[in-house]
């Protein structure tokens, strides 16, 4: 039962925050992005994280429907089924949704876990993210109790965000301009979430601490971990507890950087923008050295042996599969699936 179960995936983040390790937590939209990821953890002998976006969803469910829960669903069934070959733990887990496509997007997501219990089936999905951090942390709290109800009573685990991520992913909150102050969650907002949400049930935090959304040149991003340590501290101080925290923005992040946040307590860290430039760069590679077979040009036929679909897909899947190994070393989770143990 590669795919997770509640259980499992409880102790894998366990292990993590013990080991001061994290998972890769990689989006997905596709069978051939599923498989790379599969790899690259199987390859690491990682367990890891994959996860979708409603924006993955729709794209999933085809062009015609565009349905965010269906395709979900889809991606998240066909993970469980391709799993079963390999010998590391995954858990399923969907990416920012905000407040206003949460009651059309978590709740029939929750539900499908439900369903599937009652069949005495394991979880479809073992996290889900409520992004409402564009709302005042008062609204935001009240509206993620909520929801870390229904996810608590199928064993599901929040993931919530206090702050905001700059830059823009597949509708992610932030945008380029958000203003700095807002780029960085306080010790004392920390300290609210915690007080708002424990004792509901398990879940993940994204403090912000500079982290932005896709991939900038060095120098433009101005990462300041120190924030995620003040907070932990806080919370350990007043609560003698902590965080499982997550990194949001994780593409193009310095290893020292990323190597900081390990050591604060993140057990998660997303990466989405390096993995699709690593998926497209092989293919655009392929196209324009196979220009003339990839295309019936002048009376000719091209040649089915480049433009197969097939021909450049698996160097996709293989060149993505090695940035998350790569993924996974930064986070030093390689070698340490705990596979066989829970």
């Amino acid at each position: 039962m590669p795919v997770a179960t509640p259980k499992q995936y409880a102790a894998m983040l366990d292990a993590a925050q013990a080991g001061s390790y994290a998972y890769p937590a990689v989006n997905i939209t596709s069978i051939t992005t599923i498989n790379a990821a599969l790899k690259a953890f199987a390859d690491a002998k990682s367990d890891g994280i994959i996860q979708l976006s409603t924006g993955g969803g729709q794209f999933a469910s085809g062009i015609n429907n565009k349905d965010a829960t269906y395709g979900a669903i889809v991606l998240a069934e066909v993970t469980h089924l391709l799993a079963e070959q390999y010998d590391v733990l995954v858990a399923l887990h969907t990416d920012h949704c905000q407040p206003d496509k949460a009651d059309s997007f978590l709740k029939p997501l929750i539900e499908a876990t439900a369903k599937r219990r009652a069949e005495g089936k394991n979880n479809l999905f073992q996290s889900h993210m409520l992004d409402a951090s564009n709302l005042p942390l008062d609204e935001n709290m009240a509206i993620s109790k909520e929801y870390l109800k229904l996810c608590a009573d199928q064993e599901i685990i929040l993931e919530v965000e206090a702050g905001v991520v700059g830059g823009e992913e597949d509708g992610a909150a932030g945008s380029h301009d958000t203003p700095d102050e807002q780029l960085y969650t306080t010790p004392e907002e920390m300290l609210e979430v915690y007080e708002a949400l424990n004792g509901i049930g398990r879940f993940m935090f994204a403090a912000t601490f500079g982290n932005v959304h896709g991939h900038y040149k060095p120098g433009a991003v101005k990462l300041r971990p120190d924030i995620l340590k003040k907070g932990q501290t806080a919370l350990q101080e007043k609560y003698g507890a902590e965080f499982d925290l997550v990194f949001h923005g994780g593409s193009g992040s310095d290893p020292k950087e990323i190597e900081e946040t390990l050591a604060y307590g993140v057990v998660k860290m997303n990466i989405d923008t390096d993995t699709q430039y690593a998926f497209s760069r092989p293919i655009v590679d392929h196209v324009l050295k196979n220009y003339d077979g990839m295309l019936k040009i002048e009376g000719e036929v091209g040649n089915k042996k480049v433009y197969d679909p097939r021909s450049y897909l698996k160097k996709a899947e293989e060149a993505m599969a090695a940035r998350m190994f790569e993924a996974c070393e930064n986070l030093n989770s390689v070698g340490k699936t705990i596979f066989g143990k829970v």
